[in-house]
């Protein structure tokens, strides 16, 4: 299994961490915020305990036969195997930990003082001009701005860039500030000695400030396509032609203009000159904000073969920004769909990933669908959508629509619980697989289980999320009372609360189970759902199992050793 990483990091994680580089650092990584995860869940073995004593998740007053220790056996089985993926997970960190390119502990020393002859660095309110300053100095990051202005004392080219620009000028707050230097690597650690450097092939510099916070400062980087133009020709003519524009490298220094042409969208192109007060525009970015729209520096069909990642970054601008994609840019993306299968999964399902956590899943994957890219990103739901028609596309948008009402709330919610939100539609529409290859191990839908044992297998999503999603995904059938439980254990259960997160947006999309959800707020037993199943599912091929009979009272007799009643269920009544 391939080592799995922490989905929180951005598109640019794979450059700064891994060998691979992306294509694109038009957009600084932090634009959303990485909601904190729980790497481990807390100590079940009281859980575990309570389970036994309370003979699964079943009513207490039900005098008939067991119906529960099947779904005993599902999330008692689940919970190990997320134990069992929180462990690897962990492993797996560590021996990554072992082999860190800067190994030392970083230096988080405060700033020192500004010699007695060193002027107050203090962006200026005006230009050169006497206008005002393009972006008022009060709307930046002050340590940002301690950063650029330090460059420019030293000699150096120093802007804020990309997404924070972007975003000022159109009058919205920037998730963090990053700074595109002259200055190589060294020379900026050399400024600062608050500062460490990652990254293995083009190193980066991470100066930092009181509260942990991050100003990321790059050195100016070029295309290599535009330095190597002679030999891409005589590729050309020798029948290595371009058909595969793939950048697998970008780690070239190079000019303010040519890391400026080297982004992908011209809105994020756009440079700030804080000691001058003014935008440096490069790529006609600042006609396009006006004009609202997403347009490719240089050729789209060319920049979007290069990396078909932008076309998921072009939709999460165009859904976040309330932005129009440009016609011949939309063109390129239509036809560049094809090519993303040839893309890193990581970084494909880290795109994903940041759609729905801007808390505009639902718009952007209405335009994924049109772009007929959900088939290769998420092959479920885009099934989903196509077998159940307008109902289906009905019923799953109002899920996303839940949960980006959460999100742009402020709620902190972990990856696992944001991906369950949006397979629950897909769960609810199909049976749960009766039978695995892994002995005790209950499932979801098969679709679902493939879906998420391939981003473990290839797009090293962590497995403790994919465990938690699965398990997220069974607690369902308990809460909606399709299944039957005793609350005690249940309640206890560490993801308790993330699965009635989960159950509380399937109430929001669909209007149903309102009254079971009110009363596990409550902390009351709903009644079990009119033809709640007791076992497997009453439609669906029964679990071939052995039977066991509640026991009437404590005294340790059972009603007869001979009925085969001894199964795995019975080992929590002993």
């Amino acid at each position: 299994m391939s080592s799995p990483l922490d989905l929180s990091g951005p598109e640019e994680r794979t450059e700064r961490t891994e060998a691979q580089v992306p294509a694109d650092s038009a957009e600084h990584p932090s634009d959303f915020e990485t909601p904190s995860r729980a790497a481990t869940a807390p100590s079940e073995p009281s859980f575990a305990a309570d389970a036994a004593e309370d003979d699964g998740f079943d009513d207490d007053d039900d005098d008939t036969e067991d119906a529960g220790p099947e779904v005993t056996d599902e999330i008692l089985a689940a919970t190990e195997a997320l134990k069992a993926a929180e462990a690897e997970d962990a492993q797996a960190a560590a021996e990554a930990g072992d082999e860190a390119e800067e190994p030392e502990a970083v230096i988080l020393e405060p700033e020192p003082e500004p010699a007695a002859n060193e002027p107050e660095l203090q962006a200026p309110t005006t230009t050169r001009t006497g206008e005002p300053a393009e972006i008022d100095p009060d709307e930046m990051d002050p340590d940002a701005l301690k950063v650029v202005l330090r460059l420019h004392q030293h000699g150096h080219q120093a802007y804020l860039v990309g997404g924070c620009v972007r975003d000022l000028l159109l009058g919205k707050k920037p998730k963090d500030f990053d700074v595109a230097t002259s200055a190589h690597p060294g020379e900026v650690r050399a400024i600062f000695r608050n500062c460490r450097l990652i990254g293995r092939r083009f190193r980066l510099a991470h100066v930092y400030f009181k509260g942990g916070k991050i100003v990321e400062v790059s050195t100016f980087r070029a295309n290599p396509t535009e330095l190597e133009p002679a030999a891409g020709a005589a590729g050309a003519e020798e029948g290595q032609s371009g058909e595969d524009l793939l950048i697998t490298h970008d780690n070239v220094f190079g000019t303010a203009q040519q890391d400026a042409r080297r982004r992908d969208f011209t809105i994020n192109g756009l440079f700030y000159d804080a000691a001058e007060g003014r935008v440096i525009d490069y790529v006609r970015g600042r006609r396009d904000l006006d004009e609202r729209f997403i347009r490719t520096i240089g050729d789209p069909e060319i920049r979007m073969r290069e990396d078909p990642v932008r076309i998921l970054r072009a939709v999460r601008f165009a859904a976040k920004l309330d932005l129009d994609i440009e016609s011949r840019t939309y063109a390129a993306m239509e036809g560049a769909v094809e090519d993303l299968p040839r893309c890193a999964p990581a970084r494909l399902l880290e795109e994903t990933f940041r759609l729905i956590r801007g808390g505009v899943s639902a718009p952007a994957l209405k335009l994924l669908a049109a772009l007929d890219a959900l088939k290769i990103l998420l092959p479920p739901v885009d099934e989903y959508l196509r077998e159940n028609g307008k109902e289906g596309e009905k019923t799953f948008y109002a899920f996303a629509q839940a949960l980006d009402k959460r999100v742009s709330a402020g709620e902190v919610l972990d990856d696992a619980i944001l991906l369950a939100a949006l397979l629950v539609p897909i769960s609810r529409a199909q049976p749960p697989v009766e039978e695995t290859q892994d002995e005790g191990r209950a499932s979801v839908s098969r679709v679902i289980e493939d879906l998420l044992a391939g981003f473990v297998e290839s797009a090293r999503l962590p497995r403790r999320i994919a465990e938690r999603c699965r398990m997220l995904l069974l607690m369902q059938r308990t809460l909606s009372g399709e299944r039957r439980r005793k609350t005690g254990a249940f309640r206890r259960h560490p993801l308790f609360n993330e699965a009635l997160a989960v159950y509380a947006m399937t109430v929001e999309a669909t209007d149903e189970g309102r009254e079971a959800l009110e009363a596990w707020h409550a902390g009351e037993v709903p009644p079990p759902r009119a033809g709640a199943s007791n076992g497997a599912d009453a439609d669906g091929p029964k679990r071939k199992r052995r039977r066991r009979r509640r026991r009437r009272s404590g005294n340790g007799s059972g009603e007869g050793g001979g009925s085969g009643a001894s199964s795995g269920s019975d080992a929590g009544e002993g």
